[in-house]
């Protein structure tokens, strides 16, 4: 296979006409001209033998290789933003462990497992200046942010079959079990209509759901878990939820054991084989792990 010579600053147009969704708007952001910024991605499209983007009226889409070439170029990009930083080194080219550090979790990892774990990163590694998004851990979710190029690290729910999706590292950090939670005080929370969200259980809990024969199909659903906590809390019906989700749950709910039986689900983290062995993505890595909590089998 012949070599292909690309430029960061051919990188840099594929994910600026991916990210704008057009020529015009990444010429924009380059600053450049959408005349320039056409040449350069049929330059690209010569180089790599394949169509990129779908050009229309509407803008640039990518194609399916486009979408692949636009991932590796994110993540290209990110490598030599991390060799800049650890190659100025302290004494004795020693790596400065600083920089950004891009962070993708769904909503109650965000809220309850990274606050003190950034917090202890910060008192260890002052330089490194986190980000974090909530992302929908629907679909790709958090895993596909970091596959993509957008996070260098995702906390993402893990399945037992294949803990981490290929082409990712990563390893699980908890295991928290379902409960049944419901509105206090209630004498027969099991005859209420099931509260639920898109982003809860995966399909092995699914499984559980369904032998079952006290849980109805979903009659009310909402947009996250802390939408479920509170019509949960404001009489609307009970619902089955991670242990994740009802941290600092309002006085108004109650929350009941399922029992030795109960599912479980998986948090972990995932980052690229590349970014695993940076400075940055390894300090964020111990402090999971020291905060890792005892996996939760037991009734």
């Amino acid at each position: 296979m012949q070599a292909v010579d690309l430029g960061p600053q051919e990188l840099r147009t594929l994910v600026a006409v991916a990210d704008e969704g057009g020529f015009s708007a990444a010429g924009a952001r380059l600053g450049s001209t959408q005349s320039a910024v056409s040449h350069a991605v049929r330059g690209i499209e010569r180089k790599l033998g394949v169509v990129l983007f779908e050009r229309g009226r509407y803008g640039a889409r990518p194609t399916p290789a486009g979408a692949r070439a636009v991932a590796h170029a994110r993540r290209v990009l990110r490598m030599l933003e991390v060799m800049v930083a650890e190659t100025r080194g302290g004494d004795e080219g020693t790596a400065v462990v600083g920089g950004p550090l891009r962070i993708a979790a769904f909503r109650s990892a965000a809220l309850y497992l990274l606050p003190p774990v950034l917090e202890r990163l910060a008192v260890s590694h002052p330089g490194i200046e986190p980000t974090v998004r909530v992302v929908r851990e629907i679909g790709p979710g958090t895993a596909g942010e970091v596959a993509e190029g957008r996070a260098d690290l995702g906390i993402a729910t893990v399945g037992t079959g294949a803990p981490v999706p290929p082409g990712l590292v990563g390893d699980v950090l908890l295991e928290e079990p379902y409960a049944l939670v419901h509105p206090v005080g209630h004498p027969a929370p099991r005859s209420l209509p099931l509260v639920d969200w898109a982003e809860n259980c995966s399909s092995s809990t699914r499984s559980w759901w369904a032998a079952q024969d006290w849980i109805p199909a979903a009659t009310v659903r909402a947009e996250d878990d802390g939408a479920v906590l509170s019509m949960v809390g404001s009489g609307f019906g009970m619902a089955i939820m991670p242990r994740l989700s009802l941290t600092g749950a309002p006085p108004s709910v109650e929350v009941t054991d399922l029992g030795a039986e109960r599912p479980t689900r998986k948090v972990g983290y995932v980052t690229t084989p590349e970014l695993a062995a940076t400075a940055v993505v390894r300090a964020l890595v111990r402090e999971l792990r020291a905060g890792r909590k005892p996996q939760v089998n037991a009734a």
